[in-house]
């Protein structure tokens, strides 16, 4: 009888070290999976402080320990601090609009139909020729629509309270894991790229260019969403509208969208201002929400993201709704982040294709 044919016993070992390498990976990635947002934010905030901890760790020759808790102290007094103070604010808040919601106090359908009663009578006949002045209907399912809105919200808000323990599990992890991102990064880099099967320029491409992408995404969409939802809070603060931190998240939510943006909140109150006799305060919200918040997208983007990684307006948006749609919450980043690395990745290929493509005319 034949010996076993060393290359096929050698195939037959690769492909069960294969298998093995795929069912550990993916069990791998189960267990992980209940923390994943943890696992997110850490990665995120390791990439955006990275600078801040290679300058400290200069300075405190090369003491990489000490300069990843110095740096982990300014993040969690920059960020994850404000983040659970605004939170909690936030969610005592939206309890008070929720309430004045059910006791009718905050009634959307009486709006709408003040709006309706104040306009011209010409304005009146246009909406009347396409059937927009008989929607006794329409109110009554706005209104049940923005009260589940509220209903989901404060849902929401009792999950969060009745899940204490993993909530806070999730973020000694992420602040654990942050540490160890930060003082071991580098190592950590090097060490995942040395078992990708790509050569060595194109790992550097893509490592380049993913840390470019998640900084400006970061920088880009949740910065200037979190300054135009800030500015808009502040209008209906001096205006004396209610709830101006919970309105000013919601625009801050609603600025990740690019096709949608804050506007969705402040005109409507603009509108209702002017049609209802508070021509000031209208005018003011009007050029307040055009000139100030409008604009912030259009000067601040640009100089934070620069034009080479900045996506267009509809891949921003397709990808935030269906990061939503599968992530949830954290979906607003995480959508925009995988389908910005979606285009670096491609992004890199054409240009190593086309670098190739020169090498081979010019060798010719």
């Amino acid at each position: 009888m034949n010996p076993a044919n060393p290359n096929s016993v050698r195939a037959l070992q690769d492909k069960a070290f294969l298998v093995l390498l795929v069912a550990a990976s993916v069990a791998f990635a189960w267990i992980l999976w209940p923390f994943y947002p943890a696992l997110v934010w850490a990665t995120i905030l390791a990439i955006l402080f990275t600078p801040l901890f290679r300058r400290l760790a200069v300075r405190m020759h090369d003491r990489s320990t000490l300069a990843a808790l110095v740096t982990l102290v300014v993040i969690l007094v920059m960020v994850i601090l404000p983040a659970g103070v605004i939170t909690a604010m936030l969610l005592q808040e939206g309890f008070g609009v929720y309430e004045r919601i059910q006791s009718g106090e905050l009634n959307f359908a009486r709006y709408a139909q003040q709006i309706m009663d104040a306009l011209p009578a010409w304005a009146t006949g246009v909406l009347d020729r396409f059937g927009f002045t008989s929607f006794g209907a329409v109110q009554e399912k706005f209104s049940a629509g923005v009260a589940k809105g509220f209903q989901f919200f404060i849902s929401q808000a009792l999950s969060i309270g009745q899940n204490a323990f993993e909530f806070i599990v999730s973020l000694f992890i992420m602040v654990y894991l942050l540490f160890f991102l930060l003082r071991d990064g580098a190592a950590l880099s090097r060490r995942i790229r040395g078992t990708i099967p790509l050569h060595e320029e194109l790992q550097r491409n893509l490592s380049s260019k993913f840390a470019t992408v998640v900084r400006a995404t970061v920088k880009g969409n949740v910065i200037v969403a979190l300054l135009q939802g800030a500015l808009g809070g502040l209008a209906f603060w001096l205006l004396d509208i209610h709830g101006p931190l919970f309105w000013g998240v919601v625009m801050t939510l609603l600025s990740l969208l690019p096709v949608v943006g804050a506007g969705l909140v402040w005109f409507p109150v603009a509108i209702y201002f002017l049609v209802t006799g508070a021509v000031w305060p209208g005018v003011l919200l009007m050029a307040f929400g055009v000139l100030v918040i409008g604009l912030v997208d259009n000067v601040l983007r640009p100089i934070l993201v620069g034009k080479e990684t900045k996506m267009p307006d509809y891949v921003v948006l397709i990808s935030t709704l269906g990061g939503l749609a599968i992530f949830g919450f954290n979906g607003f980043v995480i959508g925009p982040l995988i389908a910005a690395t979606f285009i670096a990745v491609w992004d890199v290929v054409a240009s190593s294709r086309a670098e190739s493509e020169n090498l081979s005319d010019g060798s010719v």
